[in-house]
């Protein structure tokens, strides 16, 4: 097979078909929406394909039959037929007060007046957007079409000014109702985002929309599948490890067929490295600070539950951690449960690049000295390759020190167990290492897991005092911690550390190693 054109950037249908690049086919997606139903809401992590899936909407109804020869669409799409369609964008530039959000608005309706041959002379940007879906349906002589992008960046722009951001709110609210009042002259409409605000704060007046977030239908609307890597991409992929692509980049799931990010395997494809491409670009800043603000026990972040309401409650000042983690695409739907009449969704980490990514992104938020945090990233690799423990042992006496005096003050959980458990944690997730954490038996809780290099560690962390005491490594003991490790391959390393907050440092560091 011919290598193509890479698309990266591009969210354009028509250039990436006119001007011969790759294309993962989701037409067929786009005729099924529109055969059954007429407004839909999907959220997708931002860089997962939802301006392009968009584009390709309004090529389609604009009747441009040119552009989708060979595709799916093509054979059972009336060409004859072409709707006039509104497209409202709000992915460019950072609005940062209700003014700036009206002037952008009153930009995005004279562009579609112009394009649509049409004028209106209403006083209100809502009742001015009613009266060009109106005047264009009886100007074209057919239903206009609406199609709205990143509906929510101006308000994620500016959650950390809850007012400017409510502000903002209440003005795309009063845009956005206008939808289900123009019912009688639309043909379709489609709203996209990367979250998902609650019907009540931002779609109360909009309530008729489906919401194909989770639907297993569409969970491969946007990004790329195995399939596509074994068709579309053929050609990119000799040279590159299969299984090291999917252990990286596969894993999104929105309770049905798994994909990839597509900015990832684009980039992986162009620089032949793995590397987190999707992560590096843009990691809001404000999910950093409000995992941190909330004191998240970090082990646990990749095995949270959640129900359905939950999962999609989002709002200006009522932001639940599991929500914000999926809706960002930091988490993924490991698998949906049906209890007592709720869905219930068990949460994971998508992949090996946002595990990674994230934990080190969260490490560095500790430890403002970044050049102390590398060296003992590095270092912990080193020492872990030649089981040098006593080296451990002053190696995590060193996380302690670079943590600033003020989490010891402030941080109300610093004198627990789980506090520590998190700062080892993150320096052990942040090398991509294949941990275990808070692994369940019936004997209780073992604190982290490791399996590295053809061994098992079993690590138990304790509080005391002053002076060390035994409890760590008994309790790993006393509880056959290991006792399900038994028939692994290389040797069982049992490994009780003790710290005290007072002393800020390791006070007990016993290991015993079985097989």
């Amino acid at each position: 097979m011919t290598r193509r054109k890479l698309p990266i950037g591009i969210q354009t249908f028509r250039e990436i078909r006119e001007e011969g690049h790759y294309y993962v086919d989701k037409t067929g997606f786009a005729l099924r929406l529109i055969e059954q139903g007429k407004y839909y809401f999907l959220s997708r992590p931002r860089r997962f394909g939802k301006s392009l899936f968009l584009d390709t909407l309004a090529e389609l109804f604009a009747g441009n039959e040119a552009l989708f020869q060979g595709l799916e669409a093509h054979g059972h799409w009336d060409w004859g037929r072409r709707y006039p369609v509104i497209r409202l964008s709000f992915g460019g530039g950072v609005l940062r007060d209700r003014a700036e959000l009206d002037d952008k608005i009153g930009e995005l309706l004279a562009e579609a007046e112009r394009q649509l041959g049409v004028a209106s002379d209403a006083p209100t940007l809502s009742g001015r957007l009613a009266q060009i879906i109106r005047l264009a349906h009886e100007r074209h002589g057919e239903r206009t079409v609406v199609l709205v992008d990143e509906y929510d960046k101006p308000i994620l722009d500016n959650l950390a000014r809850p007012e400017a951001a409510r502000a903002i709110r209440d003005g795309l609210r009063n845009l956005y109702s206008v939808i289900k009042d123009s019912d009688a002259h639309l043909r379709f409409g489609f709203l996209t985002g990367v979250s998902k605000f609650s019907k009540v704060s931002l779609f109360s007046g909009l309530n008729n929309l489906i919401d194909i977030t989770v639907d297993a239908n569409y969970s491969a609307i946007c990004g790329y599948t195995e399939s596509d890597l074994e068709t579309v991409f053929a050609p990119e992929l000799p040279g590159l490890d299969r299984d090291e692509i999917r252990h990286w980049y596969n894993g999104y799931n929105w309770t049905g067929e798994a994909v990839y990010n597509p900015f990832d395997l684009l980039l992986l494809f162009q620089r032949r490295q793995f590397r987190a491409w999707w992560f590096e670009t843009a990691t809001p800043t404000f999910l950093v600070d409000l995992l941190l603000e909330r004191r998240v026990f970090l082990p646990r972040i990749g095995q949270l539950r959640s129900d359905a309401a939950l999962l999609s409650s989002f709002d200006v000042g009522q932001i639940a951690v599991e929500a914000l983690l999926f809706q960002t695409g930091y988490l993924t739907i490991e698998r949906e449960e049906q209890r007592f009449g709720e869905y219930w969704y068990q949460l994971r980490y998508p992949n090996h690049e946002v595990y990674q990514s994230l934990n080190s992104s969260l490490l560095k938020a500790w430890t403002p000295n970044g050049q102390e945090m590398l060296g003992n990233k590095a270092r912990l690799g080193e020492l872990l390759l030649a089981n040098d423990f006593a080296g451990l042992e002053q190696l995590f006496t060193a996380f302690f020190a670079s943590i600033p005096n003020d989490w010891y003050r402030n941080n109300p959980i610093a004198s627990y167990e789980g506090y520590y458990a998190s700062v080892f944690y993150a320096y052990f997730a942040s090398l991509g290492l294949d941990l275990t954490p808070e692994e369940s038996s019936n004997a209780g809780r073992l604190d982290m897991a490791l399996r590295f290099n053809g061994q098992v560690y079993l690590f138990e962390f304790k509080v005391v005092e002053l002076a060390p005491d035994g409890r760590a490594l008994a309790q790993i003991k006393d509880r056959g911690y290991a006792e399900r490790y038994l028939d692994a391959d290389g040797p069982i390393h049992l490994i009780g550390v003790e710290f005290s907050r007072e002393r800020r440092s390791v006070v007990g560091f016993a290991v015993e190693t079985l097989g």
